[in-house]
């Protein structure tokens, strides 16, 4: 099929390295792995920092300009027209101001992926975006949700015509990722811990803080801590590491992604709080290299880890459970091993371009036979 893949949030070309950006590349790859011709739209970055009427106004009228131009464009026979339409993260804070009439206008699927409905902003200074996000959630024939907390908020549009439909958050790699050394405790020195995150204001900055007093909490265990990434708020996050002792902080600052994987499978744990994370595909990424994974359970953590088996997840805000867990794991090599071979296995058994490309398959037939479905009762309900 010709596919329009749409990205409300941020710019599909615009080479940034955050999540949602990687992810949304990595569907794509996975579509065209299915044969089909995906086209990313262009259309300006939708985000919206404040519920200013204006600036959503600004973006209706952007929308509506570019959606006159699109379809003209297609009715000439001047490009081929897409088949399903596909947009990736609607949200109130970049709703999908183009798919849901696009679709409707062409008489094609409408397919989404990590949409959210937040109920708390249907009422207030959000009111008039989630409104539009919902038109999107009901116009849909089919959403691909990757966490559970995700699939809870969909769950009021789940009916004939709209299926919810679970692709778990997986990781493309372009060779097979460096593998951790296997180390149990018996090399010179501590175990080593590694971090990778933004640091930015909001929920990153919290997990660093938290993970600052986390470590102070265990301030008599022996450890070396690396911390991978570099932003705005890169001084406020060495204050909160201030009181530590030079030798146990290492600041490694921006790399590569590449660099990254490496700097990951030369250490031992990797510990990251997660606070509110979306899900995180920096812990497939640390799994990937054979480490096991400490973290809250919060947000969508959960769907990248099998807790227990390649990961131990703490309460969301027990900084106590979450030092114990880290404790533990810093004494026990063997265990770390354990958990570190587990963790590569799921990764890049279970997580893998292939097996989102399977499910995306399974989930466009289905969306295809809703639309179908859709049409013949609203045909049906002109006849009559």
């Amino acid at each position: 099929m010709r596919i329009a893949f749409h990205t409300p949030l941020n710019l599909f070309d615009d080479a940034g390295v955050s999540g949602d950006r990687r992810m949304a590349r990595q569907l794509v790859a996975a579509l065209e792995t299915l044969g089909h011709a995906v086209a990313p739209v262009q259309a300006g970055r939708g985000y919206l920092a404040d519920s200013e009427p204006a600036a959503l106004a600004r973006l209706e009228a952007e929308a509506a300009r570019l959606r006159d131009v699109l379809l003209a464009g297609w009715r000439s026979g001047a490009a081929a027209a897409p088949e399903l339409w596909f947009t990736y993260h609607n949200y109130y804070r970049a709703p999908d101001l183009l798919g849901p009439e696009i679709a409707a206008a062409l008489g094609i699927p409408y397919v989404t992926a990590e949409a959210s409905d937040a109920a708390r902003r249907a009422e207030g200074e959000w009111a008039r975006h989630t409104a539009i996000v919902r038109h999107g959630l009901d116009a849909a024939a089919a959403h691909f949700h990757f966490t559970g907390r995700d699939r809870e908020g969909l769950e009021p549009w789940r009916r004939d015509g709209t299926a919810l439909l679970p692709l778990p958050p997986f990781i493309a790699f372009d060779a097979p990722p460096p593998r951790h050394g296997g180390h149990d405790g018996g090399h010179d020195g501590p175990p080593r811990l590694v971090t990778i995150a933004m640091m930015r204001e909001g929920t990153k900055l919290n997990s660093y803080r938290a993970l600052a007093r986390i470590l102070a909490r265990i301030g008599d265990e022996d450890w070396r801590l690396s911390v991978v990434g570099d932003g705005r708020s890169r001084g406020e996050v060495e204050q909160a590491f201030a009181g530590f002792a030079p030798e146990r902080i290492a600041w490694r600052g921006l790399v590569a992604r590449e660099c990254a994987l490496d700097e990951l499978a030369a250490h031992d744990l990797f510990v990251w709080p997660g606070l509110r994370e979306a899900y995180g595909l920096v812990y497939l990424e640390a799994q990937a290299t054979g480490l096991p994974v400490v973290a809250f359970d919060s947000g969508g953590v959960p769907a990248t880890v099998r807790p227990g088996e390649t990961a131990l997840l703490a309460p969301e805000g027990d900084e106590a459970a979450f030092a114990a867990n880290l404790a533990a794991l810093l004494r026990d090599g063997k265990r770390r091993r354990t958990m570190g071979e587990a963790a590569r296995r799921f990764v890049l058994t279970e997580r893998t371009l292939g097996r989102a490309a399977d499910r995306l398959a399974e989930g466009l037939a289905i969306a295809c036979r809703n639309h179908a479905a859709r049409r013949r009762t609203a045909a049906g309900g002109r006849a009559s």
